[in-house]
């Protein structure tokens, strides 16, 4: 079948994600048909530079021989089974080893599906951690210009408008701290201060992006920040959930974002490049102490009762072990410092474009913000379909052209990207 005809076909079943369907009638919604390391491939034979890895997952490209085969020893002895009352050496193995990779504080793991159920997790946990010692603290703090996800809960810490508006009426209560992406972090850092002794007592915890707040345009701010709201939220007795769903497995330049501030959180939420965009996991990570508050005879009514029925899912821990073995055997980290610096050098050239108002990095993320454009232009489509032309994928988020490029991506690749780029941004002046 043709590319249009498989379009048309699904568009008669499908509702897509982060979609206006009414948009399909003029943007081609290209059906994939194989990958292949750093590209993806069409019905038609046309090849795309998957700059965006396939939505921030897929960190060692497609089709990768090391995790496929390991996907394959493990469909030989067990596909799935229920994680409560039984266990699997897959997640033993992953559970020791990302607490060995993490903080020492955080001991524990709790395993789900997705991203947002590991938000979700966070939230209750941490809300309920305080309600077992008789306590209650309904109250939840994040950033202003935050996404953690569109489950009702991550949605509620979330202030992404576009996302969140509509359902504000059904949503938990929950008060957002200004970010030091848009403002001076002392300036941040007060004004969170100001909302824990405004809320003194109701507030249970403060859950954060590090370092990069990725859906809210691809805004910035420095590891300090984060050393100072973790003394913050000592002091003041709460929780610190540090959502690195997105920033984690080396986005930042470090293995976590969290080690550049040189802390620990008290949850750490981690997903999507856990298993390199092979399937649905996350875990959400906690210490010792919050452990031992669940921790009762079953009638006494603190269990922590959180279930999916996908959690702890076999091939998806394998699947995450083969991907910690590639950071571990192929020295990913500091290999990828060399393209950290390779993205920085040849973004340089953006900023002498007027209709270039910033151009920022935090490692293997880079966020070029547009100006000079009426509101009503959707630039971004512009740019997203002049860059399919040249077999380029990247998705941009309004007027801000981003690159998370899979780590696969050689020199060559990683030129080819910006370079396509430069020139259509330099077209639209």
């Amino acid at each position: 079948m043709t590319n249009n005809e498989l379009m048309q076909e699904d568009l008669k079943h499908i509702f897509h994600p982060c979609s206006q369907m009414k948009d399909y009638e003029k943007l081609p919604l290209i059906p994939i048909k194989k990958g292949k390391g750093s590209y993806i491939e069409d019905f038609e034979e046309n090849q795309y530079l998957d700059c965006i890895s396939s939505w921030w997952v897929n960190i060692f490209g497609h089709s990768n021989d090391y995790i496929n085969q390991k996907i394959n020893e493990q469909l030989q002895d067990l596909e799935h089974v229920i994680f409560a009352g039984f266990t699997h050496k897959p997640a033993i193995d992953l559970a020791r080893r990302l607490v060995n990779l993490t903080p020492e504080p955080l001991q524990k793991i709790f395993f789900a599906d997705n991203g947002s159920s590991a938000i979700e997790i966070s939230l209750k946990m941490s809300f309920q951690y305080f309600k077992n010692k008789g306590e209650s603290r309904p109250l939840f703090v994040s950033l202003e210009n935050s996404y953690h996800g569109e489950t009702m809960g991550a949605l509620a810490v979330s202030d992404n408008g576009l996302y969140k508006d509509i359902y504000q009426d059904i949503l938990i209560k929950t008060v957002q701290a200004k970010t030091p992406s848009l403002h001076d972090e002392d300036v941040a850092i007060e004004d969170m201060r100001r909302v824990l002794t405004e809320n003194k007592d109701k507030v249970n915890s403060v859950v954060i992006e590090p370092l990069i707040q990725c859906a809210g345009s691809m805004k910035m701010y420095d590891a300090s920040y984060i050393k100072k709201l973790r003394a913050l939220c000592d002091e003041f007795g709460i929780f610190l959930i540090a959502d690195e769903i997105a920033v984690g497995f080396g986005r930042t330049g470090t293995m976590f974002a969290i080690e550049q501030a040189g802390i620990s959180p008290d949850f750490l939420c981690l997903s999507k490049g856990i298993t390199g965009g092979y399937m649905p996991l996350s875990v959400v990570m906690f210490t010792d102490d919050i452990y031992n508050a669940f921790y009762c005879d079953y009638n006494e009514g603190k269990s922590f009762l959180d279930s999916h029925s996908y959690t702890g899912n076999t091939i998806a821990c394998a699947v995450a072990n083969a991907v910690l073995d590639i950071f571990e055997n192929e020295n990913i980290i500091e290999k990828n410092q060399e393209k950290i610096e390779l993205i920085k050098n040849q973004t340089e050239k953006f900023k002498t474009l007027k209709n270039v108002s910033e151009v920022r990095q935090r490692g293997m993320v880079c966020a070029i913000e547009l100006q000079g454009y009426e509101s009503n232009r959707r630039i971004n489509l512009e740019v997203f379909q002049s860059a399919l032309k040249s077999g380029v994928y990247i998705r941009p988020l309004g007027n801000v052209i981003y690159f998370m490029p899979p780590y696969c991506f050689t020199n060559e690749q990683l030129t080819k990207m910006i370079d396509v780029t430069y020139e259509i941004v330099e077209s639209k002046l």
